[in-house]
């Protein structure tokens, strides 16, 4: 997240330190930022203004149940099928749980991969990665967020980021290593903008789009005077090409600071009342309405954690005890928030014209496991489960891929993470034979060669 304020080692008299101004620059990141797009771009291989495809990645951290909830086994045992019911739905193709019945009334808009599956260690982390930028990370090697990777590719259509993360990163999920939310070997000045706020709480301010104390408005409507603020050192540092690269950085952060859209982009209480009802008045609902706010002003890639961690809250990781959650509270708590926050989204988009542009993406890490453990949950499976896709072209009311009769393996279609990430690219305008600028400069494609999106969901 861009930061403008801080304890810094050089301090010039209005209390920007040398450090603020070179993070506000990313300085980590040179060598991989806007010289790399404005390549892509004079070979003709993206067209910002052209593209007015958006995004939006619901990652359903913890994983929810395929069993319980899209892909149900009613004829199977009970320690398989589980406690709840299907339901019919909107759509001729498949019904659903009895616990989302918003989703019911909305199922002729989106359609569902039954058949996701990966081979990697069943721990929350690895399928972040996988799930978000198309590979499991390797050798020291943090491959790209797609939102990264598609502001690196198409840059910025307004004042606000490309690619904005609401409403935190993901936190610990046991495996201590990286979920795969920032922009990789592409660098720092990819990474995506970073909410740190509950868009639920009744004073939400994002306040790195606020002026800091420090800096008075008056500096800050004389942008062009704000380099002779910083110590000589750095003014020595100006001609450089990596100096160039520090303040077109800078300046991006200083729009986002000052800019009237974004502050007005995040402001929900531009919102009415029973619009926010109806998204609900928590931490994902608000997030949902949030992410069609950014969406409608520019923003083409949002996005939402539906959790931050599977510890100490009640999310989809139901494993049955304590400090994880249990099927009563997937139940209860759980998919009550989601069904109201996502049929929301969803009908909204539809109704404002909106869903034809935006694909609207529902991921998850892995599945559960076919029986339920004694615990009286279920435990991480990565063998099958199941995925919902939205809008962007996609055809509503579809089902891709089939799993066995517990819901353990594919038997039809299997498609793994690789091909969730391509279908995104493929449907926001991006050729999969695109090549990144990767580790030592090398070319590095976006998906691995040969890779296809999922034709089946597209009319």
């Amino acid at each position: 997240m861009f930061k403008f304020s801080g304890q810094g080692s050089i301090t010039t008299c209005d209390g920007i330190s040398r450090r603020d101004f070179l993070q506000a620059g990313a300085l980590g990141a040179i060598g991989l930022t806007m010289p790399g797009f404005e390549k892509l771009k004079a070979e003709g291989r993206v067209d910002p203004k052209k593209n007015n495809k958006a995004c939006i990645m619901i990652f359903n951290l913890g994983a929810p149940s395929q069993q319980d909830l899209w892909d149900m086994k009613p004829d199977a045992p009970s320690e398989i099928r589980g406690p709840f019911k299907p339901i019919r739905t909107k759509s001729n193709a498949f019904e659903i749980s009895e616990i989302l019945p918003m989703h019911a009334k909305i199922a002729d808009k989106f359609s569902l991969v039954r058949s996701c599956y990966h081979t990697a260690a069943a721990v929350h982390d690895t399928g972040h990665q996988m799930m978000q930028t198309g590979r499991l990370f390797t050798g020291g090697v943090n491959t790209p967020h797609v939102g990264s990777a598609l502001e690196f590719l198409q840059g910025r259509r307004s004042d606000l980021p490309a690619h904005i993360i609401l409403p935190e990163s993901m936190g610990p999920t046991g495996g201590n290593m990286p979920h795969g939310q920032d922009a990789g070997f592409l660098g720092k000045a990819y990474d995506p903008f970073v909410l740190n706020a509950n868009p639920s709480e009744k004073d939400f301010k994002v306040p790195d789009l606020l002026p800091p104390k420090e800096i008075g408005e008056v500096r800050l409507e004389r942008r062009r005077e704000m380099r002779e603020l910083v110590d000589s050192s750095v003014r020595n540092f100006e001609y450089s090409e990596q100096a160039k690269l520090m303040d077109s950085n800078f300046e991006s952060a200083y729009r986002i600071m000052t800019s009237t859209q974004a502050r007005e982009a995040f402001d929900l209480t531009k919102e009415p009342l029973k619009v926010r009802e109806r998204y609900g008045l928590n931490r994902f609902g608000q997030s949902c309405l949030l992410a069609r706010r950014l969406v409608e002003r520019g923003v083409r890639f949002v996005t939402v954690n539906t959790f931050i961690t599977v510890f100490g809250e009640i999310t989809w990781d139901i494993h049955g005890s304590k400090p994880f959650t249990s099927i009563e509270g997937m139940r209860d708590v759980v998919a009550p928030m989601y069904d109201q926050g996502y049929s929301a989204l969803i009908e909204d988009l539809f109704q404002r014209g909106m869903l034809d542009d935006t694909m609207v993406t529902c991921l998850a890490e892995f599945g559960r496991t076919p029986k339920i453990n004694p615990a009286g949950g279920r435990d991480h499976w990565p063998n099958c489960w199941t995925v919902n896709f939205a809008g962007g072209g996609v055809k509503g009311g579809e089902v891709i891929g089939k799993s066995d009769d517990i819901g353990g393996y594919p038997t039809e279609r299997p498609v793994a993470p690789k091909e969730i990430v391509a279908t995104i690219y493929q449907a926001l305008g991006v050729d999969l034979h695109t090549e990144l600028p990767g580790p030592q400069g090398r070319p590095y494609p976006v998906v691995d060669f040969g890779t296809q999106a999922i034709k089946e969901l597209f009319a």
